[in-house]
């Protein structure tokens, strides 16, 4: 039935409520808003029924070419062409991750440990920096605590804590991040800043591995993790614990140790 049709129909209905000198306007105004939204719902329901059909058919359309990619791409690393394999692995992820013909997970590592072998450790993306977020010594921290106990009442999108260090000089908290879909941006707000019990507000320093905003960092595929680290200045010696807080975001975290 078209929308035109639908439309019309419902208000028909409408229109031929019980007519009585307690209908007034207001009973009119509220059971045509009814049998709109019922119009509307039945017209979603419809074009969603559509959209499925459509990638459905979609879905055995490609599937051919998911398989001759994956096959190129392990036949590329049987030869080690790592950038021939890391080009077919992307060509069948970017099929995957619309089709779902197979365990992204795999493929997305896969990926991650070609980019290495193809030698785009300089051009790749953040992802594969992030060995270099962990410091070789974390000696000259007064305290220094891996996966810290926190609270966080929202939902942080994937977002944890790794690491936390305190020094005299800053304050380091190491984080990570893993991707829920492809090409996921993330970036860290200027005005994020840490609050001790023992002190006001210490805004954010530095970034490694991170972008502040309005610069973005990619995370290309699903189930990718991009580590950071977020420097603020230290917190008071006495601190026992302080929050960490993005305005306006779910990435606030509250009461972790640090002592």
């Amino acid at each position: 039935m078209k929308k035109k049709n639908v439309l019309l129909l419902f208000a028909a209905l409408a229109m031929a409520a019980p007519a009585s000198a307690q209908w007034t306007n207001y009973d009119t105004q509220n059971a045509l808003r009814g049998v709109f939204g019922l119009a509307n719902a039945a017209i979603e329901s419809s074009e969603r029924k559509k959209e499925m059909e459509i990638l459905a058919r979609q879905k055995v359309e490609f599937e051919q070419s998911f398989t001759d990619a994956m096959t190129e791409a392990k036949a590329a690393e049987g030869k080690e062409d790592w950038e021939e394999a890391l080009q077919k692995y992307e060509e069948a992820a970017k099929l995957n991750c619309k089709y779902s013909y197979t365990d992204q997970r795999a493929i997305s590592q896969k990926i991650t440990s070609l980019y290495t072998k193809a030698g785009r450790e300089d051009d790749g993306p953040s992802i594969l920096h992030n060995a270099e977020v962990k410091l070789a010594d974390y000696s000259s921290y007064r305290y220094m605590r891996e996966n810290p106990v926190f609270v966080n009442k929202k939902n942080a999108n994937g977002v944890k804590i790794l690491r936390v260090a305190c020094s005299n000089s800053e304050t380091r908290v190491e984080m990570e991040i893993e991707a829920y879909s492809a090409n996921v941006s993330v970036y860290i707000k200027g005005d994020t800043y840490i609050k001790g019990n023992k002190g006001g507000k210490l805004g954010l320093a530095s970034v490694q591995n991170m972008t502040m905003a309005p610069a973005k960092v990619f995370i290309p595929w699903p189930y990718q993790k991009l580590r950071f680290a977020l420097i603020f200045p230290a917190l008071p010696e006495e601190a026992k614990e302080f929050d960490l807080i993005e305005p306006s975001s779910t990435w606030q975290f509250k009461g972790i140790k640090c002592k």
